[in-house]
């Protein structure tokens, strides 16, 4: 995306109940002495926000729950994008002028976290460049701008449809910016716009429709007759543009390089470890998963390769109708398991919502959380969103793509993304009143919780808990768990060397099947969001960093550590990157690999 988005911001928006200790600070003498240089960072932060970030990305107003601007849409004109490079770097002399010596330990992280964002949209902007190198930032663009009008009920009916047809009314001036932007784009990018845009000409033809077709006021709908038509008209046009005139041109390398990946691992995750150590790391955790995986399959059976017992696990899933039903039957099971062993505290709220994937975001994802924005006050839905099979594939496409959805996978799916995962922490940040920690954050924390959660789980008992009669089923669990360790060990190498020119899309796709005991198709989907997610090594890295926060603390703490105590002060610190996690539960600089 071209916009600084805040990372997985949909929050739940319900207060919690629990009494939760405050975040670390320093000393009441230091807050004496700093109260006044935090009250004046917290004051420009609010400018940052309110005059810069949430005018500039009105879709991540919306979807934070801030409704000021919902009638808008982004610029995505050159001259739009000049604009905010030139708003970036005004603010970039701004936050930097702040001494941070003059602030607390939470306010110091703070001032750090609106830099880095500065820091990596200016990166993305001037040096990365999807608005001149990805078709899909302008299509799949403006179709999420409509979906976060569309999904959540935060004003009556009638009121989001006239919000939506603001909106619509601007997006064929983005599909005209698109054809003057693009320049000589990576065929890979051209290709993945063409695959994604059937299914978002298909969302603004049927689902929207379907959507508002309750609205009874016969001008608005009028008016959305012709504001959805000239963007169905357009997203068509753009496709055949695409097809004929742009595909052909299509020429542009998608790596970044070696030194823009050093910055946008520094801004983004504050990781600075060289990037041929980081392959050290990342190849030393897939090896130790790898020589676990084969130890499990052999008690599975030891008459059988491991590919074998793999085919045997990708073969248990469910029909692709009951895929969803799966999936929410794991809800109770999970909540039980988690108050039983006193992993976190869950925070009371209504459960996520499971439904299917939107259209424009299934050809690089195949689950994710999608929870209401820190600042929502009306519509609290979560959503579970689950990509299903395309129902024109054959068998043997559809038994591939199901491959992933195997019954053990899918609680380790369940525990990634709802309980304890994403959606036990957005619900936490409800405990935050600070800005700075709700809005802005490092997907080291956010992806890596995520993933811990899955190893932490089946470490603290689950595969007994799930089947406590049947030890097949249980080892089964943890090879699942495995391979989805060993799928996030190939994001983690692939992504540092497709994008170093170390490894070709084809090898990378040979990577993920060989070295990550993934099937074919789901090889070409993840080196498809490789090639525009390249830091996607963020679910291993972030998880090796929260182990090892783990295991300094428990040192320190000795007989008195507390898991639960433990999962919940990780809570209290946000969306930050482990660096400053590790100083607010630390209270020291120590390394974080």
């Amino acid at each position: 995306m071209t916009r600084a988005t805040p990372l997985r911001l949909a929050l739940c928006a319900l207060l919690l109940t629990t009494t939760i200790a405050l975040q670390a600070r320093e000393p009441v003498t230091a807050h004496v002495n700093t109260a006044s240089s935090d009250a004046a960072f917290a004051k420009l932060a609010d400018e940052f926000f309110d005059t810069y970030y949430f005018p500039t990305n009105p879709t991540t107003a919306t979807a934070t729950g801030i409704h000021n601007y919902d009638d808008k849409l982004e610029d995505y004109s050159h001259a739009g994008i000049d604009r905010e490079i030139a708003d970036l770097q005004k603010w970039d002399r701004k936050v930097s002028a702040v001494d941070p010596k003059g602030l607390d330990e939470q306010t110091r992280g703070d001032r750090q976290l609106v830099l880095n964002t500065i820091h990596s949209t200016l990166l993305t902007l001037q040096t990365i460049r999807p608005w001149e190198k990805n078709p899909d930032t302008y299509s799949s663009g403006i179709t999420n701008s409509a979906f976060v009008i569309m999904k959540r009920t935060f004003a009556p009916l009638p009121d989001r449809l006239h919000l939506l047809i603001e909106r619509e009314e601007r997006m064929p001036v983005v599909l005209q910016a698109a054809r003057t932007n693009l320049k000589n784009p990576p065929k890979i990018y051209t290709e993945i716009a063409l695959e994604q845009l059937p299914g978002l000409i298909a969302f603004f033809t049927n689902d929207v429709p379907v959507a508002f077709k309750d609205v009874s006021d016969t001008d608005l709908q009028k008016r959305f007759t012709t504001s959805n038509g000239a963007v169905v008209k357009a997203l068509g046009d753009y496709q055949a543009w695409l097809k004929t005139d742009l595909l052909p041109k299509s020429n542009g390398d998608f790596r970044i390089g070696a030194d823009t990946y050093r910055k946008k691992l520094e801004f983004d995750e504050m990781i600075d470890t060289p990037l041929d150590k980081l392959v050290e790391i990342g190849m030393a955790n897939m090896r130790k998963n790898q020589a676990e995986f084969e130890r499990v399959a052999k008690e599975l059976d030891p008459n059988k390769k491991p590919a074998q017992v793999l085919a045997e696990l990708a073969a248990d899933h469910p029909d692709p109708s009951k895929l969803l039903d799966s999936f929410r039957a794991t809800y109770d099971g999970l909540i039980k398991f988690i108050d039983a062993k006193q992993i976190i505290t869950i925070p009371p709220t209504v459960r996520p919502i499971i439904e299917e994937t939107p259209p424009f975001m299934r050809a690089t994802t195949f689950a994710s959380m999608d929870t209401p924005g820190p600042y929502e006050k009306v519509a609290k839905e979560a959503y579970f969103n689950v990509t299903l099979p395309d129902s024109a594939w054959n068998k043997q496409r559809t038994d591939e793509f199901m491959a992933q959805f195997s019954y053990p996978v899918i609680s380790s799916v369940a525990a990634h993304e709802a309980y304890p995962g994403h959606y036990v922490q957005f619900l936490w940040m409800h405990n935050i009143h600070d800005r700075v920690r709700k809005l802005l954050g490092a997907n080291t924390n956010v992806e890596g919780w995520a993933h811990y959660c899955e190893q932490m789980m089946l470490d603290e008992g689950l595969a007994q808990s799930v089947y406590p009669d049947d030890p097949r089923q249980q080892k089964m669990l943890r090879l699942g768990q495995l391979q989805d360790a060993l799928l996030r060990n190939a994001r983690f190498v692939v992504g540092i060397k497709l994008h170093t020119g170390q490894m070709t899309f084809d090898q990378a796709v040979d990577f993920f099947v060989k070295e990550g005991y993934q099937s074919h198709a789901v090889g070409v989907v993840e080196t498809k969001r490789g090639t525009s997610d390249p830091t996607y090594l963020y679910y291993t890295l972030g998880k090796l960093e929260i182990l090892k926060l783990r295991a300094d603390v428990e040192a320190k703490e000795g007989k008195a550590f507390n898991l639960k105590q433990f999962h919940d002060s990780f809570m209290q610190q946000g969306f930050a990157p482990i660096r400053i996690v590790r100083h607010a539960m630390l209270h020291d600089d120590s390394p974080t690999l």
